[in-house]
């Protein structure tokens, strides 16, 4: 998978990374980037991201084990499967780049 770019600023939540359920081992390595002045959460969902139905704000979202409630850049991972994956900017008027990438294919 290429890697992804996700970017937002103020309060609001980026668009969603897809993942690829079939890479095995899953592994996917994240980087948050922190211009300014934000309260930032990584989230995960379970959802089918790929279904026409899809609707982010309606989607169930869980947060990262440990990219909660961040005001700094960060690193982190998934080691397990999820089916998308976003960044959600809760407090401040700086801006975020996040990139995802997943190995394999």
């Amino acid at each position: 998978m290429r890697a992804i770019t996700l970017t937002a600023s103020g309060v609001a939540a980026t668009a969603v990374a897809p993942t690829n359920l079939n890479v095995s081992p899953f592994n996917i390595g994240l980087g948050i980037v922190v211009t300014g002045t934000v309260t930032y959460t990584v989230q995960h969902t379970f959802d089918d991201v790929y279904s026409p139905t899809f609707n982010p704000a309606t989607a169930t979202w869980f947060p990262h084990a440990s990219l909660v409630g961040q005001t700094a850049s960060a690193d982190g991972n998934y080691a397990f499967p999820v089916r998308g994956i976003r960044v959600n900017i809760t407090a401040g008027t700086g801006s975020i780049v996040a990139t995802v990438a997943q190995a394999g294919i």
